[in-house]
């Protein structure tokens, strides 16, 4: 099975091994936030997500940076084709929202948002949690993402759940200046 491919790239890697899927030992979220995939009619609510997420930091993107990073109702279903996206809630209100594309044998995640109300409850760590859950059950060795080096609070997040700087060095959103982190799922031998 050494080179077979799933779906758009991702090998087959974690398949090969007797490794269950990837686990914390962190504290375990309160059982009342849920994650589900969104669906077309979701995209609306989705896109509202990012722009509150990410709104106070408007002043920092350029204007076109912050459009891409909160996509309309339209490109949130342009984005669904190119892979999940998952809403994470709780008693029915809509907390947060990520989304993830295969590349190669990586995952890419993407759109990943938080409402400022809903910060201290643990939904970043669910999200990401269920991104690599999905990713580890898709065969991708590692997980992606970009981030602005300006959102401190997800930056720790993800360093926390051990995600790495790349050595790739920065780039660019529309010139707001970004960073790639990268998170290592291949078992260890």
């Amino acid at each position: 099975m050494v080179g077979d491919r799933r779906r758009d790239g991702c090998k087959n890697v974690n398949r090969r091994t007797k490794r269950n899927p990837p686990t914390t030992e962190r504290e375990e979220a309160p059982a009342e936030v849920q994650i589900r995939l969104a669906r077309p009619e979701d995209a609306t609510i989705v896109a509202t997500v990012l722009h509150k997420s990410f709104v106070e930091f408007e002043p920092l993107y350029t204007r076109q940076g912050f459009a891409a990073t909160t996509p309309d109702a339209a490109q949130v279903v342009a984005r669904m084709r190119e892979g999940p996206v998952w809403l994470a809630f709780r008693n029915a209100e809509v907390l947060g929202t990520v989304a993830a594309v295969l590349k190669g044998e990586s995952a890419y995640i993407r759109g990943m948002a938080v409402l400022p109300a809903a910060r201290r409850l643990r939904v970043g760590a669910r999200l990401l949690e269920h991104v690599e859950h999905w990713a580890f059950q898709e065969g991708c060795g590692r997980l992606l993402l970009s981030t602005t080096p300006f959102l401190d609070g997800a930056i720790r997040l993800y360093e926390k759940y051990g995600f790495r700087r790349t050595g790739g060095g920065s780039h660019d959103l529309f010139g707001t200046p970004l960073f790639t982190m990268e998170k290592d799922l291949r078992p260890v031998k």
